[in-house]
């Protein structure tokens, strides 16, 4: 299933547009759109490192006897490749267990909180337990449909960011849309990014001009973010050294969110391409 997105469907204006934005993905990406239309509040993915328990807010169970008809006209609205998903393990009679070898997962910022309580940057604890231990890149959209024209790297030399290059280069092949990686340099030379790029056979890409390099030296990082162009898919990496985890997993992870208007994947600690 390494071909196929998650999307766990909620039948709200807001799931509307989460909806419409896995669609686009898909149509992009050229991914099978899996749908898993909730009957209960909670289900299990069984991660080989842990076991989440997914708790939803009751939006997602909102209006049962119309959320499948409304999730069918939107895919055949889009005319995107799309099945639905029905649990076959249960933990319990209400606990459902999900599958975890998607290739991709759709994620809102929070799925225990209502949207409308959640403040700019914040990420949900389910979120991010899904994040840290899934094999898979997590897409957390916008909350109105955005397209994207572009493809943002955010790059500073870690090892998950070196994975989100390499998911950004996958996705422009996928999408035939350009390609950039962005570096905020950290007081290191460039030459610094240049070696490790270089180590991990990833150089050459910007040396044969397919991906443009934007290197910001100066200012704070806020302040670089405003060269992220607005209809870019962004791509990070969850952990890293330095800057990428605090972006990520600290307080700054709030202030990208604020600051950027674009739909992000994160590359999590146990991504794998295989």
């Amino acid at each position: 299933m390494k071909n196929q997105l998650l999307h766990i469907f909620r039948n709200t204006p807001f799931g509307r547009e989460t909806f419409l934005q896995s669609m686009y993905f898909c149509k992009m990406t050229g991914l099978h759109l899996k749908v898993f239309i909730p009957r209960h509040l909670q289900f299990l993915m069984y991660f080989s490192r842990e076991v989440v328990t997914v708790d939803l807010d009751k939006s997602f169970l909102r209006s049962p006897e119309t959320a499948k008809q409304h999730a069918e006209d939107l895919i055949r609205e889009t005319g995107v490749d799309a099945s639905f998903l029905e649990p076959k393990r249960f933990t319990a009679s209400t606990l459902p267990d999900i599958p975890v070898d998607f290739g991709f997962m759709t994620c809102p910022r929070t799925i225990s909180d209502l949207s409308s309580k959640v403040g700019l940057g914040y990420i949900g604890p389910r979120v991010r337990a899904i994040i840290k231990n899934a094999a898979f890149p997590v897409l957390i959209p916008t909350a109105v449909y955005k397209e994207w024209k572009h493809i943002v790297v955010l790059f500073g030399g870690s090892a998950n960011a070196l994975n989100a290059f390499r998911l950004g280069v996958k996705l422009q092949l996928l999408s035939g849309l350009p390609l950039n990686l962005f570096t905020y340099a950290e007081n290191k030379p460039k030459s610094y990014y240049e070696k490790i790029l270089e180590e991990h056979d990833l150089f050459s890409g910007i040396q044969s001009g397919g991906v443009e390099w934007q290197f910001v030296e100066k200012g704070h990082f806020r302040e670089g973010l405003y060269e992220v162009s607005h209809d870019a898919l962004v791509i990070a990496g969850a952990y890293g050294h330095g800057l990428i985890k605090e972006i990520l997993f600290g307080n700054m992870m709030e202030e990208i969110q604020t600051i950027l208007p674009n739909n992000l994947v994160i590359v999590g600690p146990h991504y794998s391409e295989d």
